[in-house]
């Protein structure tokens, strides 16, 4: 069972964290963030998180303030940012410092994630990588509505997760979108997946599949850093 954290937010209130932790206790940590529609307990969150356990790599998930209060929907941007920092800060404060630190989440909290990084005027240290499972580019049908403004500011290592027929931002589109990062961005591309990476059609099973990104995630964050627990570039 995962580690319950109580994480005091900026200006007031909190909201609740899950820490599961891998048996090494010098394993990398990823953060994760929960998407628009679903918090940090739902089944996609939470098999995600124990197969990264599983992988040696202890996990963090939180849920956004509008989620812990139960509200439909989500906070404006800059709460969201302020929640990714408190937990941050959190996390990484005095002895609890993980020695290495990669961030990122499912759709909106993998967004917000890298609205965070791509902030100049409040720099991230220590962060070795961003992990984005299911880049939400714009809202379905809605393809002139670009979340691309704060792309080429990302200088983060990033993982891009994505779906081919992903109705908020199919292959080719996310690969352009991407081209204005300057950092290194690295792709697992789910032939006919859609936002959640669920293929309707093809000769694999659902579950090799989330098994075949597990394994994909699992090593990238692992490639983040060296043997001597200082990120790997």
């Amino acid at each position: 069972m995962p580690e319950e954290l109580i994480v005091p937010l900026e200006g007031g209130g909190e909201t609740s964290a899950l820490r599961y932790a891998a048996e090494d206790p010098r394993a990398p940590s990823l953060v994760l963030a929960h998407g628009a529609g679903a918090g940090q307990r739902s089944p996609f969150m939470t098999a995600f998180s124990g197969a990264m356990q599983t992988r040696g790599i202890t996990t963090v998930t939180f849920d956004f303030p509008y989620m812990r209060h139960h509200r439909r929907a989500p906070d404006r941007a800059p709460v969201l940012e302020a929640a990714w920092r408190a937990v941050l800060h959190h996390i990484t404060a005095g002895g609890a410092k993980p020695a290495r630190v990669v961030i990122g989440g499912k759709s909106m909290g993998g967004r917000i994630a890298s609205h965070v990084l791509s902030d100049p005027t409040r720099p991230l240290p220590d962060i070795a990588g961003l992990v984005l499972l299911g880049y939400p580019l714009h809202p379905p049908g809605q393809p002139d509505r670009l979340r691309t403004a704060h792309l080429p500011l990302l200088a983060t290592a990033t993982l891009v997760v994505q779906g081919s027929h992903d109705a908020f931002g199919a292959e080719q589109e996310v690969r352009d979108a991407f081209a204005a990062v300057p950092a290194s961005v690295d792709w697992l591309i789910i032939p006919g997946g859609d936002h959640s990476f669920n293929v309707r059609r093809g000769g694999r099973s659902q579950a090799r599949i989330y098994e075949d990104v597990y394994a994909t995630v699992a090593e990238w964050v692992h490639g983040r850093f060296s043997s001597d627990g200082t990120g790997a570039g």
